[in-house]
């Protein structure tokens, strides 16, 4: 198996095929041999467990995972790097390739079409510039995990754990302990990766409440509202929402009372509960 922690092995396989990273779509891969197996680790509850890898970069991930899983489905964006995965990835037949970008992709139509009905994880190092719109992409659909590993930037990885309610909180916070619970299993610096980006990262893992909180439709009527709210975050939620959602103060304020809260209450103070009463309220 090649070892895409080597740099000097990286090296001289992007200059066999002709590879320059892109900037633009975000490709720092990771040369730290100990990051990738302790995601598939994390990431992967049993080997009978499909996994959906999201973004391959050189498959040092992809490869991890096909040692822990008897089905890996990626989803990969840039066909340069179809010469690269070929040669990457000869060996693993359970492993398969879907050049497709992941935020056009019917998500509950995919698993069924490459997983059947196996359950499935999702495992990926996602790009710092679209880590929110995939997230969101994952929690709104229908689509069903049994977990979802993500590298993310620090930052995010925070932003992404806070509670709900807190001043770190935001739209894809909300989004996330709607539907599950999320914990940073671990940090990782910046030297991890190759070209190194400016800021360190982590990984944080998201598991699904085994009962849902609310239904698609009303998960979709709450995010509808957070958007709204996070978007004029330093105005209060009654302005905030009056302005986002098209309603009258006076609409908003009265749902707000019936929820127990005070009219000038800022929107990013609201717990999980009150979202959830404020869309039926709304």
């Amino acid at each position: 198996m090649p070892e895409l922690t080597d740099m000097q092995y990286i090296r001289t396989l992007a200059k066999r095929h002709n590879f320059s990273f892109s900037k633009g779509l975000g490709q720092n891969f990771l040369i730290d041999p100990e990051v990738c197996p302790a995601i598939a680790e994390y990431g992967i509850p049993s080997r009978e467990c499909g996994v959906l890898e999201i973004g391959t970069g050189f498959g040092v991930l992809t490869q991890q995972l096909a040692l822990k899983s008897e089905c890996v489905t990626a989803v990969e964006l840039d066909r340069r790097l179809q010469p690269v995965l070929a040669e990457t990835l000869a060996g693993f037949d359970h492993v398969h390739v879907v050049w497709q970008d992941i935020m056009k992709v019917d998500l509950p139509g995919f698993l069924q079409e490459h997983f059947g009905g196996r359950d499935v994880a999702v495992c990926a190092n996602l790009p710092y510039y679209i880590t929110s719109p995939i997230l969101m992409h994952l929690l709104e659909s229908d689509a069903k995990f049994r977990c979802i590993t993500v590298m993310v930037q620090k930052e995010a990885a925070e932003r992404l754990c806070a509670e709900i309610g807190s001043r770190k909180a935001g739209a894809v916070t909300a989004a996330v302990q709607l539907r599950g619970s999320a914990e940073q299993l671990f940090e990782v610096p910046r030297d991890s990766f190759y070209p190194a980006p400016k800021v360190d990262s982590a990984v944080i893992r998201i598991t699904p409440y085994e009962t849902p909180l609310c239904t698609p439709e009303q998960l979709h009527r709450v995010l509808r509202i957070v958007r709204a709210g996070f978007a004029q975050r330093r105005k209060t939620a009654a302005n905030a929402l009056a302005s986002g959602l098209g309603l009258t103060r006076e609409q908003v304020t009265d749902a707000l009372t019936a929820c127990g809260q005070d009219v000038n209450v800022r929107f990013e103070q609201l717990g999980r509960e009150t979202l959830l009463q404020l869309a039926e309220q709304l």
